[in-house]
């Protein structure tokens, strides 16, 4: 099946994006005016409904912690990011949070009347890293270098990575697609889906799954040919890891491939191409600090694509 059929199946309507699309427009001209890098970061899982008027859903296993964290560090490595996230999973800068109750970072005066108080304060003791998080947060959304747009089925996510990679298509080998957003591979059409709420006293549930288009290909070829490409492989079996993302990079002629297993992802990736195989890995004392393995991924990505893009560049 191909993507115009896909989006037929699935009640389709272009309408819906024309303000984010609009504005990943702005944001990519912009940029690319000012000779700018580019990134679109995807994050979070997707949601596929099994009923029109949904109730239940299949979700893909996904946080948003790497995609998250990984928008952070292109933005301190200097790119423009547009940041495209599964609703309400974890976003750039407020993923620091998640750990605790926003609320109890902050006090209010002692002298409130009748419930009403405007002095509300920040006990930074509490998050000794606060006060660069913000920092370095508004540094971004001051000067225009963090667009963050949300979607929430798999047809929002495909819809517009399309329109964000259109957009980028004038940025050449400028433009950074790194797409760490885990999508399904399966969904269910709105002609087979029930109007309303799946009635457990029915019985046992029996699905009968579609496969989602490869549009990963339309991507690298299409949309945005000369963009760095940045794909993941995530698997819980060691011994296929490779094949696969060697696989990958043969079938879709894409940059990179980050291979990673699941119980080691937040300390170790594999970053693969069609030449090697460069394992990146946090000590025990840098597990031990919390530090994120995205540094040193988006470092590597970084100075990659420096080179990419000057090979590249007419």
């Amino acid at each position: 099946m191909d993507l115009e059929s896909f989006f037929k199946d699935n009640g389709y309507c272009p309408n819906k994006y024309s303000k984010d699309i609009g504005e990943i427009q702005t944001f990519a001209s912009t940029h690319y005016a000012q000779k700018n890098k580019i990134v679109l970061v995807t994050s979070g899982g997707t949601a596929i409904p099994l009923e029109s008027q949904a109730v239940r859903y299949i979700e893909n296993f996904s946080s948003g912690h790497r995609g998250a964290a990984s928008a952070e560090y292109f933005l301190s490595e200097g790119y423009g990011v547009i940041f495209l996230y599964r609703q309400g999973s974890l976003r750039p800068y407020s993923r620091h949070f998640k750990a605790g109750n926003v609320l109890d970072l902050l006090t209010i005066s002692k002298d409130c009347r009748n419930g009403t108080c405007s002095n509300v304060q920040v006990d930074a003791t509490k998050m000794p890293d606060l006060a660069t998080i913000v920092q370095a947060y508004h540094t971004s959304k001051d000067a225009g270098r963090l667009l963050e747009v949300s979607y929430h089925s798999l047809v929002d996510y495909i819809a517009l990575l399309k329109a964000s990679s259109e957009a980028m298509h004038l940025l050449g080998s400028s433009a950074v697609f790194y797409l760490a957003a885990a999508v399904s591979d399966f969904y269910i059409p709105l002609t087979h889906m029930q109007k309303h709420k799946i009635q457990s006293s029915s019985g046992p549930l029996e699905l009968a799954l579609h496969q989602v288009p490869k549009f990963l290909r339309a991507l690298v070829t299409k949309w945005s040919p000369q963009a760095f490409v940045v794909t993941f492989k995530l698997e819980t079996d060691e011994a296929i890891l490779m094949d696969k993302a060697l696989g990958a990079l043969t079938k879709y002629g894409h940059q990179l491939v980050i291979a990673n297993i699941l119980h080691e992802r937040r300390y170790r990736v594999v970053v693969v191409t069609k030449e090697e195989q460069k394992e990146l890995l946090l000590s025990d004392d840098e597990q031990k600090e919390k530090k994120d393995i995205e540094q040193k991924l988006i470092r590597d990505i970084c100075i990659r694509h420096t080179h990419y893009n000057k090979g590249t560049e007419v």
